[in-house]
């Protein structure tokens, strides 16, 4: 079984992983009543993670629960020893019962509101002690292995922090990035504290999300703005680790969509051949970058830009990247009315001859499919009803830009 499924992509995503977890649920001391796949991250051929919407019997009553697996085609890895090791034939996988993620050991914490609380008032966090009845907490992004971010809010002063649980080697390299651009100035979330088992707690941006203000309608902002934000990046970024674009593991992420849609495989192969060619000769880049920067990253306020967020990809790298991932990220929002659609359209035909005047139109093009590309793994990754249909719309957007230049 292993040969065929190395990645185990295949077991993970099939009836028989349930066998895998009714016996992790019995090792806990309960019985698995009912399951479904949630999410699923893979990297094929060498592993795949994949969570598991579950209701279990427990001694005490019936709960709702999520479950996570890991498979590797390499066997198990020395993080694994935090989760349950069970064999399935010749191969061993890492079941683990959120949030107890081996990966994140502080997600335990930021999980619930009692230990919440107790940071909070350790840190000072809120300008009086809180008790745990008055923390409201919500997940709002979970990467099994990967990174989580809880928002808390306090109910009776009404002051919202943000949570992100990172992985032990990234911590310190990403605190290092926010104390960099809050002293360079740039409108980022300050930090409120930070923990040994990998806690940045940040202060919320004031404004909105640009996600949300894209659909009013006056502009949220202007492309130069946009372009301004990044240019304001300081030099010391260079020095920062260089993060590889998009665009250069778009072979990767064409790989993932494959396997999720065979169908697509001709059109991903024509689509990276060009994207790979198009920009093989190119250097690398030696600008400040956000590595990450789309309309979900930017917070706006009365048509101008008041904040940003996620700054952990800050790096060298070239400014179309930056842009690119923009494009992209619009071109891809999905389950829009017609209304919503005319918005973003205009937007960005005010915003991509603003954004060719400063950067390689061709490039900017081939960047945003490869970025698009990356993002057709989403659907699937997190099994939207019509995750198909969407990932056929995504491809196909990225084809289009691709063709522009072609």
């Amino acid at each position: 079984m292993t040969l065929q499924d190395p990645d185990g992509s295949a077991l993970l995503t099939s009836p028989e992983v349930g066998s895998l977890l009714s016996a992790a649920v019995q090792h806990a001391g309960g019985t698995l009543a009912e399951w479904s796949l949630d999410h699923i991250d893979a990297n094929p051929p060498h592993s795949t993670t994949a969570t598991y919407s579950a209701i279990v019997d427990w001694p005490y009553g019936r709960r709702d629960e999520l479950l996570g697996v890991s498979a590797r085609a390499s066997g198990p890895v020395a993080s694994d020893a935090a989760a349950e090791i069970f064999a399935d034939g010749d191969r061993e996988v890492a079941v683990w019962l959120y949030p107890q993620d081996p990966d994140l050991p502080g997600l335990a914490r930021a999980a619930y509101a009692e230990s919440m609380a107790e940071i909070c008032n350790a840190h000072r966090i809120f300008a009086d002690p809180v008790v745990p009845a008055q923390l409201t907490l919500q997940m709002i992004g979970y990467r099994p292995r990967r990174r989580a971010v809880v928002k808390v809010t306090d109910t009776v002063s009404g002051e919202v922090i943000y949570v992100k649980v990172l992985r032990e080697r990234l911590f310190t390299e990403v605190v290092h990035r926010h104390d960099l651009l809050r002293a360079a100035g740039l409108p980022i979330p300050q930090v409120a504290a930070t923990t040994p088992d990998n806690l940045l707690v940040l202060r919320e941006l004031g404004g909105v999300p640009l996600a949300r203000a894209l659909f009013d309608p006056s502009d949220p902002c202007r492309a130069e703005d946009l372009i301004g934000l990044l240019d304001a990046l300081p030099a010391s970024v260079l020095q920062l680790e260089r993060r590889p674009p998009w665009s250069d593991a778009v072979g990767h992420y064409a790989a993932m969509v494959t396997q999720a849609m065979p169908s697509l495989a001709g059109k991903l192969s024509w689509l990276t051949g060009l994207i790979s060619q198009g920009l093989a000769s190119l250097p690398l880049g030696h600008e400040p970058t956000h590595g990450d920067f789309h309309e979900g990253q930017i917070h706006v306020a009365g048509g101008r830009i008041v904040g940003m967020l996620d700054v952990d990809t800050v790096g060298p790298g070239h400014r179309v990247d930056d842009l690119a991932c923009l494009v992209a990220h619009l071109s891809t929002i999905q389950r829009m009315n017609p209304a919503q659609e005319a918005r973003i359209h205009h937007l960005i035909r005010a915003w991509v001859p603003v954004f060719d005047t400063r950067v390689d139109p061709t490039q900017l093009r081939l960047r945003a499919a490869a970025v698009i590309i990356s993002l057709a793994t989403g659907p699937f990754r997190g099994q939207e009803p019509d995750w198909e249909r969407e990932t056929a719309t995504m491809v196909g957007s990225a084809e289009a830009l691709v063709r522009q230049v072609s």
